[in-house]
């Protein structure tokens, strides 16, 4: 957990040691000692953990057979991978759950390590690169720059202390100064908003039995139901953004509550409520109809809201998250399409999928690469159009399209779904320097997220209706679809549901918030 004494590399004894000093200066008490129990256990596991993630995968890449070329993009990708790899490992180990930097360095190590060196070994690519070897070299490069700036931006959020709270701001009733809670009514007024957006958006696609078709028709539907207009997508992005995100985020208000509330779970109103939100998420967000990232958004959310404080729940997610990329992602697309456009799986390796099908990240920093050398850069007109995504084409003629499908079009390629990584979009506006600076604030504002989200979900945090602890568990979720790119896609989601948390937001302590 993390302290508001001490860096984000302290000891927990020393924080927790001091539980007196800390309720003198108002802020909440310290989180407990970890138990000597799991002290012991973090010793066994640091050393085959790291081995595998650092040394025995790379080396198994390694030895597969390819027609690769062990050049200087190859010794590049095998240094990111052991970096990615260390990293990871560190957050799996360490005695605070860093939930956002977790996430992120499991995304790493995946998509841009593990993936792409297997990707160099082999000599393929999930999408073809039309500029030279070196546009990868410095793909490559820059993306381990980027993550050192991350680690950087990271290290100087944990030298900063959090600001405190006072007492009299937090319990006199009147005004701010506490922690974002929800608001008891707003939050029914969620919960009525969800359904009503959600029956829209069923109804609108002709009923429930085509969520549990295929992605394909989703779209399909969708395209002949007249929400979208030739060239914007304005419109079908809101109907589908309103008819999810308000849905689960009710969702993830009501699961805090029945987990971290005793009164809660003895009330028959409550659990109903959640059943029912349950089957209306089981419905517009299950993952035969959605993208296998944002049901991947869902799924995490879910299980970091309703194991707030399990330590064991958070290690678990990161180990078998990389074992679930490798093995199970790549086919978990089997609902994108119906039956006579599924393409059976046939896989020799189980490397092959790596090379074959999603994990084009790297690849696709190398094109944009190449494409910024032959028209320059943009200097923050695709970040902007991605802030301003929601005013629609015929307003804003000359708005930015999706910077993978801009540098697909440019490719030449018929499918411009490509990714466009976060790293991807700051080269093409800013080149390396807004690049470095860029991934060194994220880096900084995802450690003190993790930072208070460590204190949100504790028994001294703000209750059942915390906001933070609402919101982190889901960005973390979301942090594949930022990363992945491109933002332009990523950002709709992402604002419906910053404005859902928003409405239902206070910062005037609730009683009833207290409760447990």
């Amino acid at each position: 957990m993390t302290s508001v004494h001490t860096s984000a590399h302290g000891p927990v004894a020393d924080a927790s040691a001091r539980p007196e000093r800390s309720r003198a200066l108002g802020g909440p008490p310290e989180p407990p000692e970890r138990p000597i129990a799991w002290s012991m256990l973090s010793r066994a596991l640091s050393v085959p953990l790291i081995l595998g993630l650092v040394c025995f995968l790379p080396a198994v890449i390694a030895a597969q057979p390819g027609s690769g070329v062990r050049d200087t993009a190859y010794w590049l990708q095998l240094v990111l991978t052991c970096y990615a790899g260390a990293r990871l490992a560190t957050m799996i180990l360490s005695t605070r759950r860093r939930l956002l930097q977790g996430v992120f360095w499991m995304f790493v190590y995946i998509a841009m390590g593990v993936a792409p060196f297997a990707q160099v070994v082999i000599g393929q690519t999930p999408t073809p690169m039309v500029g030279p070897r070196q546009d990868l070299v410095t793909a490559i490069a820059m993306i381990l720059v980027g993550c050192a700036a991350f680690d950087l931006g990271a290290l100087l959020a944990s030298r900063r202390p959090l600001r405190r709270r006072t007492p009299s701001a937090r319990s006199s009733g009147g005004g701010g100064g506490g922690p974002a809670v929800a608001h008891p009514l707003r939050l029914r007024l969620l919960v009525v908003l969800a359904f009503a957006a959600s029956a829209f958006y069923v109804m609108k696609l002709g009923g429930p039995a085509v969520f549990f078709s295929s992605r394909q028709e989703i779209n399909e539907t969708v395209a002949a139901s007249g929400v979208a207009s030739e060239g914007s997508n304005v419109g079908s992005a809101f109907v589908k953004g309103f008819g999810q995100v308000p849905a689960l985020l009710a969702l993830l208000f009501y699961t805090r509550r029945l987990a971290t509330s005793y009164r809660a779970r003895r009330t028959p109103s409550t659990v109903l409520v959640w059943v029912a939100l349950a089957a209306l998420n089981l419905l517009v967000n299950n993952p035969i109809s959605n993208a296998r990232y944002w049901f991947l958004t869902v799924l995490l959310a879910f299980v970091f809201t309703a194991f707030p404080s399990s330590a064991a729940v958070y290690r678990t997610v990161l180990a078998t998250g990389v074992a679930g990329a490798l093995v199970v992602f790549p086919y978990a697309d089997k609902f994108r399409y119906d039956e006579e456009g599924q393409k059976p799986a046939q896989s020799a390796s189980v490397f092959e999928p790596l090379v074959t099908k999603d994990y084009d990240q790297m690849v696709m920093f190398a094109n944009t690469i190449s494409w910024v050398d032959t028209r320059g850069h943009t200097y923050g007109r695709q970040l902007t159009g991605s802030a301003l995504f929601f005013v629609p084409r015929a307003l804003w003629s000359g708005k930015p399209e999706d910077t993978g499908v801009r540098v697909g079009q440019w490719m030449g390629l018929r499918m411009t779904n490509l990714s466009a990584p976060l790293w991807t979009e700051f080269w093409v506006d800013f080149g390396a320097t807004g690049m470095i600076g860029g991934l060194a604030l994220i880096g900084y504002a995802v450690a003190r997220t993790d930072r208070r989200y460590a204190l949100a979900v504790t028994r001294a945090g703000p209750g059942p209706g915390s906001v933070l602890a609402i919101a982190a568990p889901l960005i973390a979720g979301y942090t594949f679809i930022l990363l992945r790119g491109p933002l332009l896609q990523a950002a709709g989601k992402l604002a419906i549901a910053a404005l859902c948390l928003l409405l239902i937001s206070t910062f005037r302590e609730q009683r009833a918030a207290r409760r447990r």
